[in-house]
């Protein structure tokens, strides 16, 4: 098995920049993963929203927890669990409207460092698209205004703890899914390990590596790519010793967002035939919440059949 792809990305402005595009479709098209290293985002940040996101859960999160799990009875499970996740979060909003001065409990620091490590992510996941962009031979920013709606992209930030757990067998961190949305970014523990993703019908773990950022593709970029790049099943095995810290910033369409295959793309098909349905992304996510942890494949066969009875027509969503 091929080794898991890393991207050096300070290398996109020099004399291996046709390499490390070509690294990165290789693993768009393969893995719907990879890890960014000299991604741009300083390493001083990084450490201390570690420290802050870690501080804050000790704090604020981790007694929360234990009531949850002995109120449960999880502790004493003899069989496998299946509509559980052993994960402690909280989210925050950046785009359209941030959210995080509404978050109780949050330091003044943690706030301010959580805003500024959204801004740099924010301009990562942006940087990216374009790259996307042009390795699908799409115009720069197709991506971008593809996502746009009319009020800009949804943009927020998952944080995830994963306390150890007492039968990592019979109760995952987080149950397998593919994410429903654009381009997602993660700062993942490099102590603590778990997180894995589905590739040719094995579960291969995503390396922590020190500083890094992990890439994934959402659902909506394969529905853009007409299935060039696809959007791919992951999952968070729960740790017997170490707590994993989490930070998955989701770069997603508005709301209002019309979402289809690019036309550009389905001119190169020989049939030009979409295999994929349109739709406004707000009505793929009300999809997605009852079905997150099933096959994405119903979930777009469901919205082709919403199209049918409903005539899409791109200029009447804006």
């Amino acid at each position: 098995m091929e080794a898991f792809p890393v991207v050096d990305l300070s290398q996109i402005n020099g004399d291996e920049r046709e390499v490390t595009m070509e690294k990165i479709n290789h693993a768009c098209e393969n893995w719907g993963f990879f890890e960014l290293v000299n991604h741009g985002i300083s390493h001083e940040l990084m450490d201390t929203v570690e420290k802050l996101t870690k501080e804050h859960y000790k704090k604020c999160m981790e007694q929360r927890f234990k009531e949850m799990v002995a109120s449960k009875g999880l502790e004493a499970v003899q069989s496998e669990i299946h509509d559980l996740d052993w994960e402690s979060t909280f989210f925050l909003r950046h785009l359209p409207v941030s959210n995080i001065s509404q978050i109780p409990d949050l330091d003044e620091d943690y706030r301010k460092v959580m805003k500024e490590f959204a801004v740099e992510l924010e301009k990562l996941a942006e940087q990216l698209l374009d790259l996307l962009c042009e390795n699908l031979g799409l115009e720069k920013d197709y991506l971008k205004k593809a996502f746009y709606g009319s009020k800009g992209p949804n943009f927020g930030t998952k944080v995830s703890n994963y306390p150890p757990c007492p039968k990592p067998d019979l109760i995952k961190g987080l149950r397998a899914h593919t994410d429903a949305g654009g381009i997602i970014l993660l700062f993942q523990d490099d102590k603590v390990s778990g997180l894995q993703l589905l590739k040719d019908g094995q579960w291969i773990d995503v390396p922590p590596m020190h500083h890094s950022i992990v890439i994934n593709l959402g659902d909506q970029l394969e529905v853009i790519t007409n299935g060039k790049y696809k959007s791919v099943m992951h999952r968070v095995i729960a740790q017997p010793d170490g707590t994993r810290m989490s930070i998955a910033s989701f770069y997603n369409p508005g709301d209002d967002a019309f979402i289809c295959p690019a036309p550009a793309l389905l001119e190169k098909e020989t049939e030009k035939i979409s295999a994929y349905p349109k739709f406004v992304f707000d009505d793929y996510m009300k999809l997605y919440s009852g079905l997150k942890f099933q096959a994405k494949e119903p979930r777009f066969e469901a919205m082709k059949a919403v199209e049918s009875t409903v005539n899409l027509d791109p200029v009447a969503t804006v």
